[in-house]
């Protein structure tokens, strides 16, 4: 029998536009891109330029200071493009598919077979290493880390996020064989996290530690998960992947090839038909957005993951490296008499200022609107009310504002990423920018620590 947490601290956002569970093949995408801006901490180098022609699993771009973190084309075709934004940063490489698709070669094995370094070696040479991460910072793993354990979430409690388990169909030969594969990386276990309140097709899976969550947003945050069952301490590496990116790691070793496919939803109160597709990593968004939205583009904020952690994007953007949905929501670009003081049934609440809390189940069109501008700090203890993790959240704020190190370590730095201060951020009376404030105390302590 499976350990249950439960989590009582959080906050159910409910918004209009659930995807609902179809499956619908997107087409090939006009163009696809891999971002550098995705992977916090990265100097990336070029090992192409416009023109070139590459296959899915040539290495487009590698790490500076760690050579041997490659990221690779998830499609074959040419080379169009090198995005840069200031100081000529590079923001994304745009490669346009061809027709028929063509792979890098790599060997169908076994991982299980296998010892850590062969895996370790197939894994950077294919590109598709950057899908395991590290805590603490947030960042690509280093394979030159043993890590204690390492985590996955079998599900996702975030507003309109999409129902994993039902996105793994299909993919849950592979699923097992990326779990064969992780084992091979750490002398700890792996973890696999499931929602308690309903059955998993995955539950089954050999070589996890199976442990269910019930609860509140932000139950299915593996940050939260991670915190109730082996806590990361000074010292201590731990992994973390994305539970669909467990599949393409599977098909790595099972296919031989660097296959990015997986099915995401398209979700938001702003879409047609709210429905899942299946596309390729880094796709254009208007694979899946063409024709599907309700209302013209110029009034839609089409946001490349979920509306709390997700990063906005141009209609012509591109799906976000981790992410597993694209959000359309409606933009907040208007000025409301008395703001959030008006009455209104319309609006959602955290707290009882709004008549809303009188109908729980009813689900809002929110749009972009902060109803307000930045202000003075006040100690409220809203954050403490949806963060389920025993650290001080407003003094771990501070530190980082105040630039002091030891006082970052002892308030928690090391368990955190931006993600798990989202609700924090959304809750906030003061509209403090929180998610970006931890990871720039993200960025410094690696700094520090290097």
């Amino acid at each position: 029998m499976s350990k249950v947490v439960k989590i009582r601290k959080g906050l159910n956002i409910r918004l209009e536009g659930e995807a609902e569970k179809i499956f619908s093949r997107a087409d090939m995408a006009e163009a696809y891109a891999v971002k550098p801006t995705d992977f916090p901490g990265l100097t990336p180098k070029l090992t192409v330029q416009v023109g070139d022609t590459v296959k899915a699993g040539t290495a487009l771009f590698f790490d500076k200071y760690r050579p041997e973190v490659q990221f690779s084309s998830p499609v074959s075709g040419e080379v169009v493009a090198v995005n840069r934004g200031e100081r000529r940063k590079i923001l994304e490489v745009v490669v346009k598919p061809s027709a028929t698709q063509e792979y890098e070669k790599f060997t169908v094995s076994d991982p299980s077979a296998m010892d850590r370094e062969s895996v370790i070696d197939v894994l950077l040479k294919s590109g598709v290493w950057p899908y395991i991460r590290q805590r603490p910072y947030g960042i690509v793993a280093s394979p030159a880390d043993m890590p204690k354990a390492i985590f996955i979430s079998g599900f996702d409690t975030a507003p309109l996020a999409p129902d994993l388990d039902f996105a793994i169909k299909g993919d849950e030969a592979a699923f097992q064989v990326g779990i064969n594969t992780l084992r091979r990386l750490t002398q700890g276990k792996v973890h696999l996290n499931l929602n308690a309140d309903y059955p998993s097709t995955v539950a089954n899976t050999k070589g996890v530690e199976v442990t269910q969550f019930s609860g509140p947003h932000p139950a299915g945050n593996v940050g939260v998960q991670i915190h109730h069952i082996n806590p990361v301490n000074k010292g201590e590496v731990v992994w973390t992947v994305s539970f669909l990116d467990v599949a393409i790691i599977g098909r790595l070793f099972s296919e031989g090839v660097y296959n990015a496919a997986k099915n995401i939803a398209l979700a938001g109160s702003e879409v047609n038909k709210p429905k899942y597709y299946r596309v390729i990593a880094g796709a254009s968004l208007q694979s899946v957005t063409s024709g599907n939205l309700t209302a013209d583009i110029a009034t839609v904020r089409l946001i490349s993951g979920n509306v709390l952690t997700g990063t906005r994007v141009a209609p012509d953007g591109f799906l976000g490296f981790y992410d597993n949905m694209v959000t359309a929501i409606p933009e907040g670009d208007y000025h409301q008499f008395l703001g959030w003081a008006t009455p209104n049934l319309s609006k959602f609440s955290a707290s009882r200022s709004l008549f809303s809390w009188l109908m729980p189940g009813k689900k809002y069109r929110l749009d972009t609107n902060y109803n307000g501008a930045e202000r003075a700090y006040v100690m409220t203890e809203q954050y403490e009310k949806v963060l389920p993790m025993d650290i001080y959240p407003v003094h771990l704020i501070k530190a980082i504002l105040a630039q002091d190190i030891d006082k970052m370590e002892q308030l928690g730095i090391y368990e955190v990423v931006e993600e798990d201060f989202a609700l924090c951020e959304f809750v906030c009376t003061s509209k403090i920018e929180v998610q970006a404030i931890i990871r720039d105390g993200l960025d410094m302590m690696v700094k520090e620590m290097n």
